[in-house]
């Protein structure tokens, strides 16, 4: 893995700061407001094909349940160490049920999840299979949602919880997810903070105002409306956007091109991939660059420097499969690993 030496010359002069900054992450008091979702992996070894139709018979083994969509922003949140508050609707049925204690049990505070008697939770469940001794590989997944807005009552239980909420959060952090749970009233209300950071893959326009933003190259491209595939429509995309949401930053992830900061005085910042080499899986490394960020921002961090650590903590959990979380130990560890690659 290399850096560009300019920016190689930068993270060098800011080390002391970030290590700083890492140890200060317990002390940050975030709400998420979030479409929450649960994620299922449901794994077992092939035995035959059906007699009844051509499809494969597998034996469980095993069944896992971790938080997805929005909920997977709030638990990144929460093994980074902070106070988090969740906010949300799930379905009255297990699946809400078992959100809400993976929650508890992370020590996160639930009372702003309201349930939705007439929508399930949002629940996406991965059927895996295996031969004996052979990777397991997916095959088919089974998707558990609503297409209809939440009951207007529960739209505005949510707004009055926030609005009760924000003045005693650092930050608050919306992930959309397009499932309905942020509607008008529910975004209002988020808004009212001054240090709101977006995460919406769909409709930004509908968060003008907020703080910060963190759309990944295909968001970014949906809502200016053509394809960022040159240096200069890059430097284009950064400043519509941040027309488009009046925000005071707009970060744009890039994959494996790293990440293009943007700012009002015309700034444009580049934070190379810190890891392109053992990329596995990418599913929810936006919900993880959202959530370091959002807490560096809250213990004092420039927007360049949030950026940076919310780049390290995403090349952590691109490492492992699935929706994953880190830890600051390991984001202390990573950094250090980068200044060791430097100074060698």
């Amino acid at each position: 893995m290399t850096l560009e030496a300019d920016f190689t010359a930068q993270l060098r002069s800011a080390a002391d700061r970030l290590w700083q900054l890492l140890e200060n992450f317990g002390r940050s008091q975030v709400l998420v407001v979030g479409d929450l979702t649960l994620d299922e992996f449901l794994t077992g070894q092939v035995e035959r094909v059906s007699r009844e139709a051509p499809v494969l018979i597998l034996r469980h083994e095993t069944t896992r349940q971790v938080p997805g969509g929005g909920a997977n922003a709030v638990y990144n949140l929460a093994k980074l160490g902070t106070q988090v508050k969740a906010v949300g609707l799930v379905g009255k049925d297990d699946q809400g049920n078992a959100l809400r204690q993976i929650f508890e049990a992370a020590g996160i505070d639930t009372q702003g999840i309201l349930v939705d008697r007439d929508r399930p939770t949002v629940t996406k469940t991965r059927i895996s299979g295996h031969a004996r001794q052979s990777v397991t590989q997916q095959i088919v997944r089974i998707d558990r949602k609503s297409d209809s807005l939440p009951d207007l009552s529960l739209q505005l239980q949510l707004a009055e919880y926030i609005q009760q909420q924000a003045k005693d959060a650092q930050a608050v952090v919306c992930s959309d997810y397009g499932d309905g749970g942020l509607t008008q009233p529910v975004i209002e209300a988020a808004l009212s903070h001054t240090q709101t950071v977006v995460d919406a893959q769909t409709e930004l326009h509908r968060y003008a105002g907020a703080f910060l933003f963190t759309p990944n190259l295909p968001e970014a491209e949906l809502a200016v409306g053509y394809a960022i595939a040159s240096p200069e429509a890059l430097e284009r995309a950064g400043r519509d956007l941040l027309a488009l949401t009046r925000a005071q930053h707009v970060l744009i992830t890039r994959g494996e091109e790293g990440m293009s900061l943007f700012d009002r005085n015309g700034n444009h910042s580049v934070i190379p991939a810190f890891n392109r080499t053992e990329v596995f899986d990418v599913t929810g490394a936006g919900d993880t660059v959202a959530a370091a960020l959002t807490i560096a921002l809250t213990v004092g961090a420039s927007a360049w420097e949030a950026a940076v650590l919310g780049n390290l903590a995403a090349s952590i959990v691109v490492r492992q499969f699935g929706t994953a979380t880190t830890t600051v130990e390991e984001m202390k560890a990573a950094l250090q690993d980068l200044l060791d690659e430097m100074s060698d």
